[in-house]
C-alpha cells in the first residue's frame, strides 16, 4: 500500500476543502463587500473546488497509488493557499488600510487561485482517467490477515474463558424462537477468535451450521450465494426451504453493512427451534440500530486484564517456556502496556519479538521504533492492515475529525466536551460526531473521558505548519521565526510558553496547564482567534482588550484564579461558552467549594451564549447589581448550560423567571448563599429538555416541577433538609432517571421504594442522611441498578431490606460507616452477608483505609 500517510492526507485535504467551501460562501455573500465580477470569481473558486471535493470523496474508497498522493499534495497547498487569502482578507475587516489594500489586490489574487485551480482540474482529470479502471483490493490483504483465527483454533484464547462460556450458554439455552446476538468490540479485540471457540463448542447441537465471513468487500447478494452455493435468483426462496423446521446457528463474521444483515434476516425463518445467529462486528452503531426487539442481544467484548495480558505475550514473546527473563521485565511491561489489552498487537509483537536476541538492547530498539514497523514493508504491517480498515470505513468529515486527537499526547485522556468545543471552533464536527467514532469502536469512553489512540506524527516547524502541539519540555516558539499559516497552537508542557505576533491567523489556543501567572498580552492581537483555554493556569485577570477578540466563541478560565471579567466581554457577540470557576480544595466547608465570578450586569447581551458556569449571584438589596444581571439571564435564550452560586433567597423568584425562557437548556446548577440560606424555586416554569439538575442548599419544600421533567438523567440534591417531603417519592416516577444523589437532602428516618419504580436509575448515592434509619426496596424496584453507596448514614441498621432481590447490582461502596453495620456484611461471619450474594465488588472505607468485602 502506499500506505495510510496518503489515507491521512487525503481525509485532511477532504476536510480543508469542505470548509473552504463554507468560507468562500460567507466571503463571497455576506462578509466582504467584493465588487460583482470579483464575487462571480470567487463563486467559481467555490464551484470548482467542489468538484475536487467530489472526487476526493469517490477516491476515499480506493486504494490509494503514487499518482493519487502526488495530486493530494497539489490539492492540499493549494487548498491551504486558499484558507490563508480568505483568512487575511477576515483579518482586514477591522483595519482601514489593510482593508484598501486588501480590496485592490483581491481581483490580482483571485486570478492567481483560479490559474492554479485549472491547472489542477487538468491533472485531475488526466489522473481520473488512468484511475477509473482501478478496483478495490483491500480485501485480498486483509482477508489472510483477519481469518487466521479459524485455522489456529483455541492456541490464542488467553482470556477468554468467561465470554465463552456466557455465549455459550446463551446459544444452547432453549427459547423457542430465532435469537441473535451481535459480538461487537474494536479491531483486533478477538471477536473472531471468541465466536470461533463458541461456534466449535455449540454447532453439533444443531441440525445445521455455517459459518460466513461477510467483511468489507461483500454485499449482500455475495453473503447470501455463500450461504446456498447457488445462483443469485432462487437464492431467498431455496435457502428458507432449507432451514425450515431446522435448528441452524450461522455465524457472520465481520459485519460492516447493515443492509447485508438485514437481507439475510428476510430470509432465514423462525419456526420455535431454537435457531440462533451471531454476527461479528466493530460497527456498533450498526448493532445499536439494529436491536429492534428483545431477542437481538449485544455482548461488548473488553480489552484483556493486565494478567492475562502478561500471559499472552509471554506465551508469544518466549515460546521456549513461557517465562520473562528478568533484564527484560521493564521494557516487556512498557511494550505490554502499549498494547493496552488489545490481542492483536499483543499477539503479533509477541511473535515479532520472538525473532529477536533477547537483549534489553534489541527490545528496546523495537520499543523505538513500532510505528515503523506498522508501515508497509514493517514486521506489523499485517496488523497495521487489520486495524486500518476501520479508518478507511469512514466517511471524510470524520476521519479529520479522528486525526485531530492526534494533537493530543499519546494515553492522556481527553475530556469530551474539551475536544467538541474544540471541533466547533475548527468548523469540523459537532457532538454527534463523537459519538459515532466511540459507537464504531474507534475511541474508547467511559462516563466523563475517553482515550483515542490514533497514529501521532512530529515534524519540524516551517512556514507552512498549520497546527503546533508542544508535548515535551524545554521546546519554546522562536519569537523572531515567522510562522504565518499556524491555525491551531496546544500547549501540554508545564514549561513556559511564549505566544508572540508571529501567529496571526491563529484560531485556537490551548495553553491548559502552563505555569502562566499573567495574561499574555500578545493574544489580543489574535483578532481571528475562536477558542481561547488558559485553564489551570494561575492568572488572576483578564484584560479589557479582550474585546478586540470578536471572532471568539470559548473562553475557558476554569480553575484560575480570576474573580471577575470585564464588561467589555460583552462586545464578544459570537461567545458560545464562558467557563470561569475554580474548586477551592482548600476550603474547610464542602458546601462552597465551587468558586465562580462576578459577571457584567449586562451579561444577558450576549445572547449566543450556550454554557454559563459559575456566575454570582450573590447581592445586598433587590435592586442589586446582581440582581439586575439575573433579571438579564432571560435574554439568554440559547443557553444549553447555567451555573450559579451564591444565590440570596430573594432573588430565586426573577432566577425562575430567567430560566423558564431558556427553553434549549439541558442543564441547571444552583448554589444557596450558604448553608441556611433556602433556595426559592418554587416558581420556575422548567424547561422540558432539562437533563442535568443539581440543587445545593435548604429547600423548605420540594419543588414540584422537578416531577415533571421527562427527560432527566441526573439528579443531585445537597444539604436540602427536606422535613415533610420525601425525594424518594417525589422523583420515583421519572422515566429517564439514571443517577440520583442525597447528601443531608431528607431528614426523615425511612425510604421506600416501591415495586415498578425508577425504573432506570443506576446510580444511588446516599450520603449524611444523619436520621436514616431504614431503606426497603420492594421487588421490582430499581431493577436496572448496578451501583449502590451509602456514606456516613450513621443510624443505618443494616443495607437495604430486599438488595438481594438487585438482579444488576454490581457495586456496593460503604463510606465512614459504623463498625457494627460493616461487621453485619464481612465474609463467613456477617449474619446479613447472604444478602449480597449477586454482588460481586463490594468496598468499605474508613478514613483513610479500605476493606475488600467482595
Amino acid at each position: 500500500m502506499v500506505g495510510l500517510e496518503t489515507e491521512i492526507a487525503g481525509a485532511l485535504v477532504e476536510g480543508c476543502v469542505t470548509f473552504l467551501l463554507q468560507k468562500i460562501d460567507a466571503i463571497a455573500t455576506r462578509e466582504w463587500n467584493l465588487k460583482q465580477i470579483n464575487r462571480m470569481k470567487v463563486q467559481d473558486i467555490g464551484r470548482e473546488l467542489g468538484s475536487i471535493e467530489a472526487l476526493l470523496q469517490a477516491d476515499s474508497k480506493k486504494d490509494p497509488d503514487h499518482q493519487y498522493a502526488v495530486w493530494i499534495r497539489q490539492v492540499r497547498d493549494q487548498a491551504n493557499a486558499i484558507e490563508d487569502v480568505l483568512d487575511r482578507v477576515r483579518l482586514a475587516e477591522g483595519s482601514v488600510w489593510w482593508g484598501l489594500k486588501m480590496r485592490y489586490s483581491t481581483e490580482e489574487l483571485i486570478q492567481e487561485i483560479n490559474t492554479s485551480l485549472q491547472n489542477i482540474q487538468r491533472t485531475r482529470e488526466r489522473y481520473h482517467s488512468m484511475r477509473s479502471t482501478s478496483t478495490h483490493t483491500g480485501y485480498s490483504t486483509y482477508f489472510p490477515v483477519r481469518a487466521a483465527p479459524l485455522f489456529t483454533g483455541d492456541v490464542d484464547t488467553v482470556g477468554i474463558e468467561e465470554p465463552r462460556n456466557q455465549l455459550v450458554s446463551w446459544a444452547l439455552e432453549p427459547k423457542q424462537r430465532l435469537e441473535v446476538m451481535f459480538v461487537v468490540g474494536m479491531a483486533g479485540l478477538g471477536k473472531t477468535t471468541l465466536v470461533n471457540s463458541v461456534y466449535g463448542r455449540v454447532k453439533q447441537h444443531f441440525d445445521c451450521h455455517v459459518w460466513i465471513t461477510a467483511s468489507k468487500s461483500k454485499n449482500e447478494l455475495d453473503v447470501l450465494c455463500t450461504l446456498l452455493r447457488a445462483d443469485k435468483v432462487a437464492q431467498a426462496r431455496n435457502l428458507r426451504k432449507f432451514l425450515l423446521n431446522k435448528r441452524y446457528v450461522i455465524v457472520v463474521d465481520d459485519l460492516w453493512e447493515k443492509n447485508v444483515w438485514e437481507s439475510i434476516k428476510l430470509v432465514l425463518p423462525d419456526d420455535g427451534n431454537n435457531s440462533r445467529i451471531i454476527i461479528t462486528t466493530r460497527r456498533g452503531d450498526i448493532a445499536n440500530s439494529c436491536r429492534d426487539d428483545d431477542s437481538i442481544h449485544i455482548h461488548k467484548l473488553q480489552p484483556l486484564s493486565w494478567e492475562n495480558a502478561k500471559q499472552l505475550f509471554h506465551t508469544k514473546a518466549f515460546s521456549k517456556n513461557g517465562g520473562c527473563p528478568s533484564g527484560l521485565e521493564e521494557i516487556s511491561k512498557s511494550i505490554l502496556h502499549k498494547c493496552d489489552g488489545l490481542p492483536l498487537g499483543i499477539i503479533e509483537i509477541g511473535k515479532l519479538l520472538s525473532r529477536k536476541a533477547q537483549t534489553a538492547y534489541e527490545w528496546d530498539k523495537l520499543h523505538n521504533s513500532l510505528e515503523s514497523e506498522l508501515r508497509s514493508s514493517g514486521g506489523l504491517s499485517n496488523m497495521m492492515r487489520v486495524l486500518s480498515a476501520s479508518y478507511e470505513d469512514l466517511p471524510y468529515h470524520l476521519k479529520y475529525c479522528f486525526l485531530y486527537l492526534s494533537m493530543f499526547p499519546e494515553n492522556k485522556p481527553v475530556k469530551q466536551r474539551r475536544l467538541i468545543r474544540l471541533w466547533i471552533a475548527e468548523d469540523l464536527g459537532w457532538e454527534e460526531y463523537l459519538n459515532e467514532l466511540i459507537d464504531r469502536n474507534l475511541l474508547k469512553a467511559n462516563e466523563m473521558d475517553f482515550d483515542g489512540r490514533p497514529k501521532r506524527a512530529e515534524g519540524n516547524l516551517t512556514e507552512k505548519t498549520r497546527r503546533l502541539s508542544i508535548q515535551k519540555e524545554g521546546f519554546d516558539v522562536p519569537q523572531d521565526e515567522p510562522l504565518p499559516c499556524v491555525r491551531t497552537f496546544f500547549s501540554f508542557s508545564t514549561g513556559m510558553v511564549n505566544i508572540g505576533s508571529n501567529f496571526e491567523l491563529l484560531m485556537v489556543l490551548d495553553m491548559e496547564g502552563t505555569p502562566l501567572v499573567n495574561f499574555p498580552s500578545a493574544i489580543t492581537d489574535l483578532v481571528l482567534l475562536r477558542y481561547l483555554s488558559l485553564r489551570n493556569t494561575n492568572i488572576r485577570s483578564i484584560p479589557w482588550s479582550l474585546s478586540k477578540l470578536r471572532h471568539l466563541e470559548t473562553l475557558d478560565l476554569k480553575q484560575t484564579l480570576v474573580t471577575k471579567v470585564p464588561k467589555t466581554v460583552l462586545k464578544l457577540k459570537k461567545l458560545r461558552h464562558l467557563l470561569v470557576y475554580r474548586y477551592n480544595m482548600e476550603s474547610v466547608l464542602p458546601f462552597d467549594i465551587v468558586q465562580g465570578f462576578k459577571a457584567p450586569k449586562r451579561i444577558g447581551a450576549l445572547k449566543n451564549l450556550q454554557k454559563l458556569s459559575f456566575v454570582k449571584a450573590s447581592g445586598q438589596h433587590r435592586m442589586s447589581r446582581e440582581h439586575r444581571m439575573i433579571q438579564g439571564l432571560d435574554n439568554l435564550t440559547q443557553l444549553r448550560k447555567l451555573g450559579i452560586v451564591e444565590l440570596a433567597k430573594e432573588h430565586g423568584a426573577s432566577l425562575c423567571n430567567s430560566i423558564g425562557k431558556m427553553r434549549n437548556l439541558h442543564s441547571l446548577n444552583v448554589t444557596s448563599l450558604d448553608k441556611e440560606e433556602p433556595l426559592e424555586l418554587d416558581a420556575m416554569d422548567p424547561p422540558r429538555l432539562l437533563q442535568r439538575l443539581y440543587l445545593k442548599g435548604p429547600l423548605q419544600r420540594f419543588p414540584r416541577w422537578v416531577s415533571s421533567l421527562h427527560d432527566l438523567v441526573r439528579i443531585r440534591l445537597k444539604w436540602s433538609s427536606l422535613t415533610e417531603d420525601n425525594p424518594i417519592a417525589a422523583l420515583e416516577d421519572l422515566p429517564n432517571l439514571m443517577e440520583l444523589q442525597l447528601l443531608d437532602a431528607y431528614t426523615g428516618d425511612q425510604f421506600d421504594f416501591n415495586k415498578g419504580k425508577f425504573q432506570k436509575l443506576k446510580i444511588l448515592d446516599l450520603e449524611r442522611l444523619e436520621r436514616l434509619k431504614f431503606i426497603i426496596m420492594e421487588d421490582g424496584t430499581l431493577p436496572c441498578l448496578q451501583k449502590l453507596i451509602i456514606r456516613h448514614c450513621k443510624e443505618l441498621k443494616q443495607v437495604p431490606i430486599g438488595i438481594d432481590n438487585l438482579n444488576h447490582l454490581n457495586e456496593l461502596f460503604l463510606c465512614d460507616m459504623p463498625e457494627k453495620f460493616v461487621a453485619q456484611l464481612r465474609k463467613k461471619v456477617g449474619e446479613l452477608r447472604h444478602l449480597l450474594h449477586r454482588i460481586s465488588y463490594i468496598r468499605s472505607y474508613h478514613g483513610q483505609s479500605m476493606e475488600d468485602l467482595s
